[in-house]
């Protein structure tokens, strides 16, 4: 019976570490998806620049304004690198997190199998017992009436 509650502990213990890795693998989604916001946003900018300055091609527009359009593009494409560096980081992290919840998951199944086997095990002894119990019951009231009191 020790055993049972051993293993009683131990499922509790593996609840509470699956559900750490559930909450983890939530706040790894959430952080993913906000990274996949912000490249959304840079990329969007960076569209709406484009056509606002492909609106003006036929303008005549100072070499300086040029340079500094273009010089601005190149700084926006460098933050979206930087921002795909950090949606693959984020992505990494989320696939992470889903392979600890699937192990957390995988041993919680394994104690509460085992768990059962052994309550299981348990129950068939103890039926074990009492049909020992009465079966030794029986023949001593056989004996005694077979011998008289």
């Amino acid at each position: 019976m020790s055993s049972l509650n051993a293993l009683t502990v131990a499922v509790e213990l593996a609840t509470r570490q699956r559900d750490d890795a559930l909450r983890a693998l939530q706040g790894a989604q959430g952080a993913h998806q906000a990274a996949l916001d912000q490249m959304a946003q840079l990329q969007g900018y960076a569209d709406e620049t484009q056509n606002r300055w492909g609106l003006r091609a036929n303008a005549q527009v100072v070499p300086e304004v040029m340079y500094h359009h273009y010089q601005f593009m190149d700084r926006l494409g460098h933050a979206m690198g930087l921002q795909t560096t950090v949606v693959g980081d984020h992505e990494v992290r989320t696939r992470t997190a889903h392979q600890a919840l699937l192990a957390a998951e995988l041993r919680l199944a394994s104690l509460k199998k085992l768990t059962e086997k052994r309550r299981a095990e348990w129950e068939q002894l103890q039926a074990r017992r009492d049909q020992k119990q009465t079966d030794e019951r029986a023949a001593l009231q056989r004996r005694t009436a077979f011998n008289g009191p």
